[in-house]
């Protein structure tokens, strides 16, 4: 068993399984790498498509799977019998931060809107000094070419810091992607100084949040919008927005759903 710095990496990713195999297929590797790594997974506890094959595979193989689940999503990402420890939250603040709170790296696989959001929040907590930690994409058979091109514009035009280019790495497979993050040093310059954003985070997603409140700002809060000012941080900005859209249209489904119930 291959000996790594991380204990913990957190896995952006979701509930479908793509269309194509190789994406399945790259989740269970990637689940068999971190566990000959002795690595612990934490992701966002659903048990289907790519989310219940990397957590199955990384609980397969010995290692400790953490999920962190909006209590509102459970119905639909969650069927039958749970993976590992999976620890409800009440709202995607919180979620977010038990994350990151466990997670000394974080991997995307290829996904929809809901980990473009993700991948770019994380992205963009390096430059306000919220953690240091490595970012990888995992860029199965040429399938995040257009979004590493369009980072490179965005590079290019000024609106991301050349030194902050290197925040995201990526490989073609979860061998070289998970060896990559070992070297990794951090090199940009932050835009403010170093956030106690864990604990503050932490103690304010614990307070009731109702989504008519938030529908006057964008998803739950607008913690994050000092990072507005870069690049990166505006893709975060529409991401979240059309995420919050997403949430709510699953909610409505659970809600409507429960209401039905006998």
């Amino acid at each position: 068993m291959t000996t790594s710095k991380f204990k913990t990496i957190c896995v952006l990713c979701g509930i479908s399984p793509g269309k194509k195999k190789k994406y399945q297929d790259a989740a269970i590797n990637l689940g068999k790498e971190l566990v000959c790594r002795n690595i612990d997974l934490v992701y966002g506890g659903g048990n289907i498509g790519l989310m219940g094959l990397i957590s199955q595979a990384v609980l397969d193989g010995g290692s400790h799977v953490l999920g962190v689940i909006h209590k509102a999503l459970m119905d639909k990402e969650i069927s039958g019998v749970t993976i590992g420890e999976i620890k409800p939250v009440e709202n995607m603040h919180q979620r977010k931060a038990e994350i990151s709170l466990h997670a000394d790296a974080f991997v995307a696989i290829p996904r929809g809107y809901g980990t473009l959001e993700k991948l770019f929040e994380v992205i963009s907590w390096p430059q306000l000094g919220i953690h240091d930690k490595p970012i990888g994409l995992l860029n199965i058979d040429g399938y995040c070419n257009s979004l590493l091109s369009f980072i490179e514009q965005i590079v290019e035009e000024g609106f991301i810091k050349q030194n902050a280019h290197h925040i995201i790495t990526s490989a073609s497979n979860a061998k070289e992607l998970i060896e990559k993050p070992e070297d990794y040093y951090p090199c940009h310059d932050e835009v403010s100084s170093k956030l106690n954003w864990n604990s503050e985070q932490l103690k304010r997603s614990q307070r009731s949040v109702s989504f008519s409140n938030n529908a006057h700002g964008v998803g739950e809060g607008n913690w994050y919008r000092l990072d507005t000012i870069h690049g990166v941080g505006r893709l975060t900005f529409l991401a979240n927005g059309i995420m919050l859209g997403f949430l709510l249209q699953q909610c409505t489904w659970c809600w409507q759903k429960e209401l039905t119930l006998p």
